[in-house]
Parts: structure tokens; sequence; C-alpha cells
């Protein structure tokens, strides 16, 4: 039988890979025979992610970096050009989350939060991208959020709201600038997975039995599925989407 997603060969920059969806990517990415590279601040998590990826048989390119600094990207991706010599897939994962009342909000955490989650995407996609129209080939994925279809409800996280919200215009616009160049844009929208932004307890859990149809946290595992779909050769024809995997949360 054909395997739709063998990634044998290709190579997939993940941000956020540290921990979390982004380091649950890197996994299931390497698992099918992808060559990562793994971008994160924290250099000695990507450090542990790489021996523990090479030790099942693949192979990791750690890459410390702030995705909301130009200069560490640039220099970023082209470490991965250098090392591996091209580009495949761009999956953009890293965040950042400031709960708090908006009349309280500071301006410096608002723009960090911009900063990170929508300045960091276009930094990213903008040199990755080079090298994909380079080569005529590209699978772009990035990480929005059910929160930037619907809001989150008694939960005061504008900003956050905000740049997952323009997460699929982003997706879109891209998606139409780069079709001619065979690369694909397209979005995943998580719903609440247990991650270090998003604590699994009890008054979340009871917040999820209120309004989540499934009436659960996904499991990371139930990513994998959609974002290798979308990172596929074969997905050569679906572009500009948001997929919401929620629970079923914004059918409701």
């Amino acid at each position: 039988m054909k395997n739709y997603f063998d990634l044998t060969g290709r190579v997939a920059v993940i941000t956020g890979a540290s921990s979390g969806i982004g380091n649950s990517y890197c996994r299931t990415f390497a698992e099918h025979g992808a060559k990562i590279a793994a971008f994160a601040r924290r250099i000695d998590r990507l450090e542990q992610l790489k021996a523990e990826i090479e030790a099942a048989g693949g192979e990791c390119l750690p890459i410390q970096c702030d995705v909301s600094v130009e200069d560490q990207v640039v220099k970023g991706v082209q470490k991965v050009i250098d090392h591996f010599g091209k580009i495949d897939i761009l999956i953009n994962v890293a965040g950042a989350i400031s709960p708090c009342p908006t009349i309280d909000l500071p301006l410096e955490r608002w723009q960090r939060d911009v900063n990170v989650s929508l300045t960091g995407y276009f930094l990213m996609a903008r040199e990755c991208g080079k090298n994909m129209v380079k080569n005529n080939y590209g699978r772009i994925i990035n990480t929005a959020s059910m929160f930037g279809k619907i809001s989150s409800f008694h939960n005061p996280i504008l900003s956050y709201n905000a740049t997952k919200g323009a997460i699929p215009n982003f997706t879109r616009s891209l998606a139409q600038e780069w079709a001619a160049y065979n690369i694909t844009v397209n979005a995943i929208g998580p719903g609440m997975f247990p991650t270090e932004m998003m604590v699994e307890n009890d008054a979340a859990t009871q917040y999820l039995v209120q309004r989540c149809p499934i009436g659960r946290f996904g499991t990371l595992d139930e990513l994998q599925g959609q974002t290798l779909l979308f990172a596929s050769e074969y997905n050569s024809y679906t572009t500009g989407q948001t997929i919401y995997i929620d629970g079923g949360w914004t059918c409701v």
C-alpha cells in the first residue's frame, strides 16, 4: 500500500519545538522520514529532542531562535539551508499568550504576543519561502486556534485571540500569492490541548464538559494526521484552508 504520509527526504522546519505541539510535531515528522530543523529559544530542550530523535534513527538540527527577532530568523533559516540544502516544509507553532483583563493589559505584553504569534509567522514564512519559491515546492502549515474563530468565553486573552484570528487570513493571502510556485499554505486551529500554555486542571476540565461536544482535552496525537496530510506531497490541491481540531467546539 502507498504511504501518503511518507516524508522521506523532506526537510521540515518546526518552530516552538521545545515543548507541547511543536515538540510533538518534530517527533512525528521524524518518524515519517523527515529531517527536522527544530526552532525554539530553549536550546537545552532542543538538544534533548535531537538526542531522542537521533536515538530513534532520525535526524534533527537544533536552532536556538526567537522567531520575533528578524536577525535570528534570517540566520537560523540560513543554517538549515547550509546544513540540509533545502527547506520543504514549514510549521509555524511558536506562540505567546497574556491572560489579562484588557483595561489592565500593558502595551509591552500586547506587543510581545503580536511579535511572536504573528510577526514571527511572517518572518519564518518569508525566509523559508525564498527557498521554496526557488525550488518550486513547499508546504506551509500555520497554527491558528479555535479562539481565533470564536471568543474565549469569560477568559480575557485579547492579544492571543486577535493574533490567532489573523492567522486564517494570513494563510489565505499567502496561499494565493504562492500557489504558482507549487507551495500550499494551510492552517490547523487546535482546541484545548494540554501544553505549557494550556494547563489541564479541574476548572479547565469542567469548562470543557460544559462547552465542548466531545467534552475533554484533545491529545497531541489527534493533531498529527491532519498536519501530516497538509505536509504531504499529495496535498497539492488543498490550500488556503484552516481546519479546526477542537472536539466540535466551533460547530455549536
